[in-house]
This record gives structure tokens, sequence and C-alpha cells, in this order.
């Protein structure tokens, strides 16, 4: 059964030259444990959601894509709470933010200590997505998506989705 931290690795693994990385390397860049990044990679795996041997691990993009399009929002619903400082998701950031215009509304943020962003709080995929995110803006785009699918509009999500589409086929 795959859990929320599963689909972090799996963006994180379509990222150029993170499907070469070791397993320490991509626990270090998670802000996670090497063996919490192992048992992600495992169940990624037995869900088809991976390929990886002795080789470079290969997201099956278009699975992954069709999982986040139609079902992200169902099994890892949005959790808001209340008023917090953090780091801005979904349609606060990038690169929805420069697309969809919020109108002074709350916005949503992962609670983090060092975020510069006061909004309503959202709970990110895994714990530590706020810091790795911070560290790789590529990766942040992609979980902002992702939150995106979560909690979004109609218009917001399939905004998100077209953007996604981008970012995981045709770089891929």
């Amino acid at each position: 059964m795959l859990r929320p931290f599963d689909i972090a690795v799996l963006l994180k693994l379509t990222l150029p030259g993170a499907a070469e990385s070791s397993f320490q390397k991509l626990a270090s860049d998670l802000h996670v444990a090497s063996s919490e990044v192992h048992g992600a990679v495992k169940r990624a795996r037995l869900s088809g959601l991976l390929q990886h041997d002795d080789g470079p691990k290969k997201v099956n993009r278009s699975a992954l894509l069709e999982f986040l399009g139609h079902g992200v929002r169902y099994v890892y619903p949005a959790v808001r709470g209340e008023m917090t400082r953090g780091v801005a998701t979904s349609f606060a950031a990038e690169p929805l933010r420069s697309v969809i215009h919020d109108g002074g509304t709350e916005v949503p943020v992962w609670p983090y200590v060092l975020g510069k962003v006061r909004g309503y709080s959202f709970e990110p995929l895994y714990k530590h997505a706020a810091e790795a995110a911070l560290s790789d803006p590529a990766f942040y785009e992609l979980l902002s998506l992702v939150d995106a699918l979560r909690d979004g509009r109609i218009r917001e999500r399939k905004i998100a989705l077209e953007m996604l589409s981008k970012r995981l086929l045709v770089n891929g």
C-alpha cells in the first residue's frame, strides 16, 4: 500500500539526475532516513509506479500522472488547519502563483518554523516536505502542483494537471 511519502519520492525521481542517485543521496535530499526511501521505492515497485532492479530507478510517468490526476485527492486528501507561518503551497506557490490570482484569500502553507508566509496550515505529503522543497525549486514546484490537485478548485486542478503533464511526460 502506497504512503503519501512514496509520492514525494516518485516526484523526486522524475527530476534530472535523481534516478541515478543512491538511497543515501535521496534520503539526504528529502531530509529523511535512507530506510524510508528504500521502503518507498519498494512500495512504488509493487504498485507498478516504479521499475528498479540494479540500474537507475525508472518512474512509470504516465501511470504516476494518471494516479495524480484521478486519485491523489481521494487517497491523500488535503488536511487544513489553523492559521500559521510556513511555506506557501498549491496555488500560492510557483508555478501556479503566476497564473492563478488568489484575490486576497488566505493561502495554504506547509507549517514550518522558518517559513515566511502566513496562511492556513496544509498538511504536506510528508513531514519534511518544506525543508526539502526549499533546497530544490523543481521539487518544490512538483509538490505544490500535487497539492493543488489534492485541494484545488476545478480550474486550479486542471491547470495543475496540465503543468504536471508537461513536467512529467515531456521531460521524461
